[in-house]
C-alpha cells in the first residue's frame, strides 16, 4: 500500500482535523469498556467510496468471531478521512477509556509514536501463547517492536519496492525485456539511453521533494540510501547508541543519484515531479499510456488498473518488467528493498483486550491472511502464506515483490522519524531544483536533523 505523508501542517487544517477528530469521538458512544460482550475494531476507511476492500473482508471476519464466539458482537468503527487525518483521530480516541476502541489500524510509520505516549498496550504475552507467530517473517516482526523491545502491533501485511520498467519503451532504445541492472550506473545508463533514443517519454520516475512526501524519503531516497554501505548496518539510525546518522557518504551518493536524474533532464520535468499528484500521474498516466520508461516504486501499482478503478489496463503484466533494484556497486547482497505496512493494535485502555486478541487470531488464520493479501494486493509476511502456490499465482508479480521480502528493510520509525523524513525531504529537493549542491544539501540535512532528534546525532 502507499506510504504516508509527514509534511507538517499548518495551525488551521490542525484545528479542522481535531474538530473532526471530536466528532468522530461522539460517534465512539460510551467507549470500549461499556459491555464486556461487545469488541470495538476501528480501521482506516478509503476516502474513495469505489473502495470497499477492508469494509468487505472486515464484515467477513466479524461473521466468522461471532459463529466462533456466542453472544459477542463486534461493532466496526471506521474512521473515513485521509491519513494525516486519520492518525489524528485516532490519537484522540487513543486518550480516554471512554473512546478507546478495543482493537485498531496503526500504520507502521507512526507507531512509535503512540507506543512512546503510552497509547498502546505490548502484545508478548499474547504473542508468546500464539503458534501462529513463529509463521511470521522476522523482517516484518521488527515493523512493530519498539526501542523497549515489547511488540504493539501484528503486521497485516507488507510492501516491497523494485523497478517497473516499459518492455516497448526498452525495445526501441536497445535495451533487452530482462532487464535486470547490476549497479546504480546501469539504472542510469538504461535512463540515458531512452533519452537518446526515444524521445517524447520521461525515461526515469524518481519521487523527489517535500510534495510528494513520505513516497519520496522512501521510494527513492532509502531505497538509494540502504543500498550503500554493507548492506547490514542500517545507514540511517545507529541502534547501539540509539542516534540518528549524519549525512555519510552513501547519504551523499544517494543525493547525487537523485541530481543527476534531474540535472540530467532524465525524470519528470521539475515541476511535474513537485505536483502533489505525482504519484497518481506516474500510476494513472504515465504508466498506462506508455509515456515512462522506469518508475522506482512500489508493490501495490496494479492496484490502479484493476476493473472500476478509472485507470483499468488489463494487460499491464504483459507490457511492464520487472526488476530488484541494485545496490550501489553491485556489492551483497545485490539488491534491496524498502517495506512498510500495517499493524493491528490494542490499545491501553481498550475494554476488552482479550477479545481483540482473539480477533486478531481469527483474522490471521493462514486462510484469512491469504484472502486479505491477495484482495488488497499486499504482500504475504507469513512464511506459510507465501509458499503457498495458490497465493503466489494469485497476480502477475506477486512472487517477485514477495521474493524481496527476504533483503528488504524497514525504517527505523521512531518517534523523531517524520521529522527526519521531512529533513530527508528537503536536501532532496534541493539537489533536484538545483539550488543547493550535493554538498549544502547534506549540511543541511545535518542542522534539520539536530533540530529533529534533540542533538541524538552521530558522524559516521
Amino acid at each position: 500500500m502507499p506510504v504516508r505523508p509527514t509534511a507538517a501542517f499548518p495551525l488551521l487544517p490542525f484545528l479542522l482535523t481535531t474538530a473532526l477528530a471530536a466528532t468522530t469521538l461522539t460517534a465512539c458512544g460510551n467507549g470500549s469498556g461499556s459491555s464486556p460482550n461487545t469488541l470495538k475494531v476501528s480501521f482506516k476507511q478509503s476516502t474513495d467510496n469505489s473502495i470497499k476492500v477492508m469494509d468487505g473482508f472486515l464484515a467477513d471476519i466479524k461473521k466468522q468471531f461471532e459463529k466462533k464466539y456466542p453472544g459477542k458482537k463486534v461493532e466496526l468503527v471506521p474512521i473515513k478521512a485521509p491519513d494525516s487525518e486519520y492518525y489524528t483521530k485516532l490519537q484522540q480516541m487513543l486518550r480516554s477509556p471512554k473512546t478507546a476502541p478495543d482493537l485498531v489500524y496503526e500504520d507502521t510509520f507512526l507507531i512509535n509514536s503512540d507506543i512512546t505516549s503510552g497509547y498502546l498496550k505490548p502484545l508478548d504475552p499474547y504473542l508468546d501463547k500464539w503458534p501462529d507467530w513463529k509463521q511470521f517473517i522476522g523482517t516484518a516482526k521488527t515493523a512493530a517492536r519498539a526501542e523497549d523491545g515489547k511488540t504493539y502491533g501484528v503486521p497485516d501485511g507488507t510492501d516491497t519496492r523494485g523497478l517497473w520498467f516499459d518492455k516497448g519503451i526498452f525495445k526501441k532504445a536497445g535495451l533487452p525485456a530482462n532487464w535486470q541492472p547490476k549497479n546504480w550506473d546501469e539504472v542510469l545508463g538504461a535512463a540515458r539511453a531512452i533519452k537518446k533514443k526515444v524521445p517524447g517519454v520521461t525515461p526515469i520516475n524518481v519521487y523527489t521533494g517535500k510534495p510528494a512526501g513520505e513516497a519520496a524519503t522512501m521510494q527513492t531516497f532509502e531505497m538509494l540510501l540502504y543500498g550503500t554501505g554493507n548492506g547490514t548496518a542500517d545507514p540511517l539510525y545507529d541502534k547501539s547508541s540509539k542516534k540518528w546518522i549524519a549525512g555519510s557518504p552513501g547519504f551523499k551518493d544517494a543525493l547525487r543519484f537523485v541530481e543527476a536524474v534531474y540535472k540530467e533532464k532524465l525524470g519528470p520535468d521539475v515541476s511535474d515531479a513537485l505536483d502533489p499528484n505525482i504519484q497518481t500521474i506516474v500510476a494513472g498516466d504515465l504508466l498506462p499510456k506508455g509515456k515512462l520508461g522506469i518508475a522506482l516504486d512500489g508493490s501495490w501499482l496494479p492496484q490502479a488498473w484493476l476493473k472500476g478503478s478509472g485507470h483499468e489496463w488489463p494487460q499491464w503484466s504483459h507490457e511492464l518488467g520487472l526488476a530488484y533494484m541494485p545496490t550501489q556497486h553491485g556489492q551483497a547482497p545485490g539488491k534491496v528493498s524498502m517495506s512498510g505496512g500495517w499493524t493491528w493494535a490494542i490499545p491501553a485502555k481498550a475494554g476488552n483486550p482479550d477479545l481483540a486478541f482473539d480477533f486478531i487470531r481469527t483474522m490471521q488464520t493462514k486462510a484469512n491472511a491469504e484472502k486479505w493479501y491477495i484482495t488488497n494486493s499486499g504482500i504475504s509476511v507469513r512464511d506459510d502464506v507465501a509458499r503457498d502456490p495458490s497465493y503466489t499465482s494469485a497476480q502477475p508479480g506477486i512472487k517477485f515483490f514477495t521474493d524481496l521480502v527476504a533483503s528488504t528493510h524497514y525504517r527505523p520509525a521512531y518517534p523523531a522519524y517524520p521529522k527526519v523524513s521531512t529533513a530527508i525531504q528537503e536536501a532532496m529537493e534541493g539537489v533536484t531544483t538545483g539550488d543547493m549542491s550535493v554538498d549544502k544539501a547534506a549540511s543541511g540535512y545535518d542542522d534539520a536533523l539536530k533540530d529533529a532528534t534533540d542533538n541524538q546525532v552521530v558522524k559516521k
